[in-house]
């Protein structure tokens, strides 16, 4: 697929949008978030990563008659057997149509120190990046993030679970460094490296 001059982002998270929008900029791409065009957030219903980033992908681009490029992402936590997974930002719904992660985080925290001591904190992120075309063409993209829990979480500059990721090799939560590290070592990084690689090759 070659490189678009314009696409929308299909995410209604402000963060999120502000993370891909950085990752994009140079490449010198004009991105329009899905909630600036009035699109409808898809129900994820699908069974994987790969199966919910190409569904909202697909409903932009139909949707806007523009490319769109969707994330779906979230946190697998080895104690608890890859869950929140693909349901990390429904463990953060508070019932009233928004999200709380620091309840999602206590969750997360609360179900680990229940499965024992024995079953570790070793935890990763999970992105997957779709690319969908309004003609139809869908490229997808996997990267992943590796490390461990933290608790109480730490930090103020991330979202979602940053405050409680701290990546293998660091001391520091996603949540307390600069978030241009973070660009360069997150797992929406490592699949925007390969994003990147396949526009170039196009």
């Amino acid at each position: 697929m070659r490189k678009p001059a314009k696409l929308v982002i299909a995410t209604h998270n402000p963060g999120k949008l502000r993370e891909i929008r950085a990752l994009l900029a140079p490449l010198g791409i004009e991105c329009v978030g899905a909630e600036e065009l009035d699109l409808p957030e898809p129900e994820e219903t699908g069974n994987t990563f790969v199966d919910n980033a190409e569904l909202k992908a697909r409903q932009a681009a139909d949707l806007s008659g523009l490319p769109a490029l969707a994330d779906d992402s979230g946190l697998s936590v080895d104690a608890l057997h890859g869950h929140p997974g693909i349901f990390s930002a429904r463990w953060a719904e508070d019932g009233g149509g928004g999200r709380d992660f620091g309840r999602a985080m206590e969750r997360v925290w609360r179900e680990v120190e229940a499965a024992g001591p024995d079953a570790g904190r070793d935890a990763h992120f999970v992105c997957v990046l779709s690319l969908a075309s309004p003609h139809g063409a869908m490229e997808s993209f996997e990267g992943r993030c590796d490390g461990t829990l933290a608790w109480p979480p730490r930090g103020d500059r991330g979202f979602g679970y940053d405050p409680m990721f701290v990546k293998t090799g660091m001391t520091q939560t996603f949540a307390e460094i600069d978030p241009a590290q973070k660009h360069n070592i997150s797992h929406r990084a490592d699949a925007f490296a390969k994003l990147v690689a396949a526009l170039g090759e196009a």
